[in-house]
């Protein structure tokens, strides 16, 4: 098991909400009372799918943080601006995810190479598990529910979903390295498929028709790159017969795996459906 934070959440341990990466020297993981943050010691080049700071962007700053499963998701990014501000953050250069994953089913895993160094940082909660390509509930840019290309069979009220639902997996790649921003998109479509991959060994099936889940609702991604070390090459391509995209889709499948049997023995524990 690699849930580094499970003593620090479920046995009050202080000494054990640090984690420092072997892969990018400096890169630093602590988790706190409600959210996890890692920081770079230099800016980074991201791409990102993050409902703060999405988009290409420099960041040296990452945050996950939980919210319970009644979170009223109005606005949230102003609500991540507010934790930041809170916790006293500048909210520039850093990116804000979401989740109502407990964060001690937090999974890291780390590869390193002559060539780069990566390091994985996830939390899977599949609630709201969904299948992309199938007919199901959607709703159009103002939140407001349409109606299917084709009509659901046997959804009930209480299986419609809200636009934005706390669940959600939250993956976190840092790459150090050099990636072309073509090679950074192909990353982020292994580390996708990867993520298919893993819910559908795993069982998980959409919440509204059954069929394996290809994911969420609310999933994001993010994926920061040093751009340093001139004399490591600068990858082009990271599908799923490189190197890399064979590190990257590893360790996307074994942390959601791990955080989601985390979950699970939680649930089985505490006897909750």
């Amino acid at each position: 098991m690699t849930l580094p934070f499970y003593n620090y959440y479920k046995n009050a341990q202080a000494g054990e909400n640090e984690y420092r990466s072997s892969s990018w020297p400096g890169l630093k993981i602590t988790a706190h009372d409600q959210h996890i943050r890692a920081a770079s010691p230099s800016v980074a080049n991201a791409l990102s799918s993050a409902v703060y700071g999405g988009g290409m962007l420099e960041l040296n700053r990452i945050f996950n943080i939980y919210v319970d499963r009644h979170y009223r998701c109005d606005d949230p990014p102003r609500d991540i601006e507010r934790s930041l501000n809170e916790w006293k953050e500048q909210p520039d250069q850093c990116a804000g995810l979401l989740t109502a994953v407990r964060l001690e089913h937090t999974s890291i895993q780390e590869y390193t190479s002559e060539e780069f160094g990566i390091l994985c940082c996830t939390t899977a909660g599949v609630s709201n598990a969904a299948r992309a390509g199938s007919v199901r509930t959607v709703f159009d840019t103002e939140g407001n529910e349409t109606v299917a290309v084709r009509p659901l069979k046997s959804t009930t009220q209480s299986q419609i979903m809200k636009p934005y639902v706390p669940g959600t997996i939250n993956v976190l790649l840092w790459l150090n390295g050099r990636m072309t921003s073509g090679a950074m998109v192909n990353a982020i479509q292994t580390a996708v498929e990867a993520k298919a991959a893993a819910l559908a060994d795993f069982g998980v099936v959409d919440s509204e028709n059954g069929l394996l889940a290809t994911g969420t609702t609310t999933d994001a991604i993010v994926l920061a790159v040093s751009q340093v070390h001139e004399h490591k090459p600068l990858i082009a391509y990271a599908g799923t017969a490189t190197v890399i995209g064979a590190a990257i889709g590893r360790l996307v499948y074994d942390t959601i795996t791990e955080s989601l049997q985390a979950g699970q023995q939680w649930k089985e524990r505490n006897r909750v459906k």
